[in-house]
């Protein structure tokens, strides 16, 4: 079964906008045996659109459709989707309703005629209503295939997909079982540990694929399994899965399907009853963020201090005007200083630090570009280690980020 996401919006194509839609899109079908066979962006054209359509319609079985559905002159998807099934458009008395609710509940502003074409739908359409915005979801089928069109807003199309579109598809098709279990690797590059378990990769079923995922200072190992046979692709992956772990050990920190690392080292801390207070100056507040951005993080993390500025690390954090003077902002000294401080102005039993150049220039310090100290401070101990992560900047900052991960995991382990 495969499918073909189709986004409509010159802004896409501009750059103005990321597309989001496809990558949850994308996932949500795999979860339920649908390969995407292909990614379109095409322009507000309805050449272009009609042309997307009839390929789309040659190659695959489902064509998902997203944006091009706003009440303006330039969302001409509708009228195109009538052109291209020979239909015309019709008022739907529920979605104008759904309109005329969201107007009196929200906007507090009257419905001009240009909103009520929201509820004009193709007349073969069946309606997916949608409860976040005056846009509706339409299914239509030609030829044994299924074309979806979706709003473009992402939290307006990923609630049609997960409430009206997944359902309706589970229950029009049969699916493969498919099962992914992600392995989450620290401190070893992708060829190394490619090396390291050529020969289990050899040896795998041909049910079951290895892929690698690297990103900067990190690798994720991810095997997928697909086959009709449910039992035999839970009890196989498992025993893979088993293997893999043991081959890898001691560089893996845990599967991303239950948590990422920085979800992990908040479970590990809540589990403990321990805190962590962080002053970032390199990763200028990247850390602080991931953890923020898990819910129930306030039980765990007290605070961080961006001490990006030399004069912020002296007079906001505390440390030595001697001790940069003397070592540099770049240093085991300030790092150990900015841990200690932190540490102890957010009254937390661990305090994270990073300092370093980014680039593209030096700074306030002659260290070498892409040099990196990570410092964790402890009631009894200061731990720091120096690195050096190359001379691009985003790269610097992101290895440093998931190095002071990894060494964190690591500590908190320990107890």
């Amino acid at each position: 079964m495969t499918a073909e996401i189709i986004t409509i919006g010159d802004e896409i194509l501009i750059g103005q906008i990321i597309d989001t839609n496809s990558a949850f899109i994308s996932k949500e079908f795999n979860k339920i045996g649908i390969s995407i066979f292909q990614i379109t962006s095409v322009q507000d054209d309805k050449d272009h659109i009609l042309k997307s359509l009839k390929e789309a319609e040659d190659n695959v079985d489902i064509i998902i459709i997203t944006g091009g559905l706003g009440p303006t002159k330039d969302d001409i998807t509708k009228r195109t989707i009538c052109e291209y099934f020979g239909d015309t458009l019709v008022e739907d008395k529920a979605v104008l309703e759904n309109v005329e609710h969201l107007f009196s509940k929200y906007i507090k502003t009257p419905i001009s005629e240009i909103n009520r074409h929201q509820a004009l739908v193709p007349s073969k359409a069946k309606v997916l209503m949608n409860k976040y915005g005056t846009a509706p979801g339409m299914w239509m089928e030609k030829s044994d295939k299924v074309f979806v069109s979706l709003p473009g807003v992402p939290y307006e199309m990923k609630a049609l997909i997960s409430d009206e579109v997944l359902p309706a598809l589970r229950e029009k098709f049969h699916f493969p079982f498919i099962k992914h279990k992600t392995l989450l690797t620290f401190g070893l590059g992708e060829s190394a540990i490619a090396s390291r378990i050529e020969d289990f990769e050899d040896n795998l079923p041909d049910f079951i694929k290895l892929a690698y995922l690297p990103s900067l200072g990190r690798v994720r190992l991810r095997l997928s399994s697909k086959a009709m046979d449910k039992s035999l692709v839970e009890a196989e992956m498992e025993k893979q899965v088993n293997h893999l772990v043991k081959l890898v050990e001691d560089i893996f920190v845990g599967f991303e399907e239950d948590a990422t690392i920085e979800k992990l080292i908040g479970n590990r801390l809540t589990e403990l009853g321990k805190t962590l207070s962080i002053a970032e100056s390199c990763t200028g507040g990247r850390i602080a963020q991931s953890f923020t951005a898990n819910a129930g993080a306030s039980k765990y993390f007290k605070g961080s201090l961006v001490s990006y500025a030399t004069e912020s690390k002296v007079n906001v954090l505390g440390v030595n005007e001697d001790v940069i003077n003397s070592y540099s902002v770049v240093s085991k000294e300030v790092a150990e200083s900015m841990a200690k401080n932190v540490r102890e102005l957010f009254n937390s039993d661990y305090g994270l630090s990073t300092t370093g150049n980014a680039g593209p220039t030096k700074g306030d310090s002659d260290a070498e570009v892409g040099t990196v100290w990570i410092s964790i401070a402890t009631e009894n101990e200061v731990l720091s280690e120096v690195f050096n992560f190359g001379n691009h900047r985003e790269k610097v900052i992101m290895k440093a980020t998931n190095k002071a991960f990894e060494l964190l995991l690591k500590e908190i382990s320990k107890k």
